[in-house]
């Protein structure tokens, strides 16, 4: 599959006037938001009209690479093989022409997979995951993976948040970072859901060639919860960060397939939740 260029949305963020609180000061000014809005996910294989898979809510940007991301993540595509073209729909203009995604696959679509509708927020992300055991089934265990030294995850959050742009200018998103065992970051994707920022990393290097993972770190900005847990396991990721907790039930989808859990990565300190055979002290 060739690169799929996409046109720039301009619609990341929004400005607003809102009234400003400072002690017993009030004062009117033009503040900057994080970007909001429905994004319906269309596959179809060659000749079959594109069905709805899903619909997200997301901030618009790299709409391609979720689209993909979140077909592979799902189970749904295994490989960039499958995936002949993504494109936005042609809507009458009346219509938020892109905030519909098609996904064009080289084999049938088999919307029977599907045992529902899927629906996304930004907040619950996608309700009624599969069991532990199921994701076991779709994810190979994970190869052994680097060994990453503790001095270069406490150097990961600092790098994430540098390079999010858009949260800089509102305050109001996730990110998603891929690093390499020495902590350079490789690639970053931003939303307003946990789970999108994921999705479109993943999707990038799924469009790239790039899967599996199984030399990178990710950090997430917001808990680790099983939903990124299985997510990043599908990509082949052996080691997940994130800023603040994780659930029980990622800490045992996690140990299940063999993947270290770190959390709360901030402050100069982390706890490891699963498999802490992959991270080093120095002077060990």
């Amino acid at each position: 599959m060739e690169p799929m260029a996409q046109p720039a949305l301009r619609r990341n963020m929004a400005a607003r006037r809102i009234t400003a609180v400072r002690g017993t000061t009030m004062l009117q000014r033009t503040d900057r938001l994080a970007s909001e809005e429905p994004m319906e996910i269309r596959a179809g294989g060659p000749g079959q009209e594109a069905g709805s898979v899903a619909v997200t809510m997301r901030t618009p940007g790299h709409d391609f690479e979720l689209a993909a991301g979140f077909l592979f993540t799902e189970g749904l595509v295994t490989s960039r093989d499958e995936v002949a073209s993504i494109a936005y729909c042609e809507l009458p203009p009346q219509e938020q022409r892109f905030n519909v995604v098609t996904v064009r696959l080289t084999r049938p679509f088999d919307p029977g997979v599907l045992r529902r509708n899927f629906y996304a927020t930004s907040s619950c992300g996608i309700c009624g995951k599969a069991s532990i055991d199921q994701v076991e089934l779709r994810c190979a265990g994970l190869p052994e993976g680097p060994v990453v030294g503790h001095g270069t995850l406490l150097s990961l959050p600092a790098s994430l948040r540098e390079a999010q742009r858009i949260f800089e200018q509102t305050g109001g998103l996730h990110a998603a970072g891929l690093f390499d065992p020495e902590g350079r970051l490789v690639s970053m994707r931003e939303d307003v859901g946990r789970h999108n920022a994921l999705d479109k990393l993943v999707g990038q290097a799924l469009m790239e060639g790039e899967l599996p993972l199984r030399d990178r770190v990710v950090l997430v900005s917001g808990r680790a919860s099983f939903e990124l847990v299985q997510k990043a396991a599908a990509a082949g990721v052996p080691i997940l960060c994130a800023v603040s907790a994780p659930s029980s039930l990622a800490v045992e989808a996690a140990d299940q397939v063999g993947m270290t859990v770190v959390g709360f990565l901030r402050d100069g300190g982390f706890n490891v939740y699963s498999r802490a055979e992959r991270i080093a002290m120095e002077g060990q």
